[in-house]
């Protein structure tokens, strides 16, 4: 598969989330832990890491949707509120997992490969495509680095130690197959039946 085809799946499972009830987003879920392979421990990684933002969305849903108040208590979230949340998370947690599967399928390289083939087009309309490709490269390569405790105070601050990045990015970009064609098709159909349905 051309990675800028799997950027177009990912991209495609994000938007349709927005639209799916529970079926579609546990059938999307299974389709992750079945076509990723080894996808479910960085999935369950990000799930971890987004605890607090998961538990934060949730209480705001919980408690800003109008409705019938649970357990009729005057303190408690709604019932529309808690379905609305559990929902709302539930989304951000398969779109965890698709960003896990795209990780998985691609890495570094093939993120920015996919990226670079898929702003291609932009570039005959006056788009700096290459620099956001290469500032995209030099932040995944700053994210793989661990920072020492307390390096966003310094950011903050403006005393960033610039590091010795890649003076050279070198690209692969496999050739657009007919089945690239395809797939991409299908998901553009799959994706507008979401949301005319």
């Amino acid at each position: 598969m051309h990675p800028s085809c799997a950027l177009i799946i990912w991209l495609a499972s994000v938007l349709a989330l927005q639209a799916l009830g529970y079926g579609g987003v546990l059938l999307l879920a299974a389709g992750v832990l079945l076509l990723g392979g080894g996808v479910l421990r960085p999935w369950w990684g990000y799930v971890r890491r987004a605890r607090w933002l998961l538990l934060t969305l949730w209480l705001i849903l919980a408690y800003n949707v109008p409705g019938e108040a649970f357990e009729d208590y005057s303190w408690a979230p709604t019932y529309e509120g808690i379905a609305d949340a559990n929902l709302h998370a539930l989304r951000l947690i398969v779109m965890l997992g698709c960003l896990a599967w795209l990780f998985h399928r691609l890495g570094r390289d093939g993120l920015v490969s996919a990226l670079w083939g898929l702003l291609r087009p932009c570039r005959a309309i006056g788009l700096d495509t290459e620099r956001l490709v290469v500032r995209l490269s030099l932040v995944l390569d700053n994210l793989q680095t661990p920072q020492e405790k307390g390096a966003w105070r310094n950011m903050l601050g403006r005393q960033v130690e610039h590091g010795n990045g890649p003076t050279i990015l070198h690209l692969a970009l496999p050739r657009w197959a007919v089945r690239d064609s395809l797939l991409a098709g299908l998901v553009a159909v799959g994706l507008l039946g979401v949301f005319v349905a």
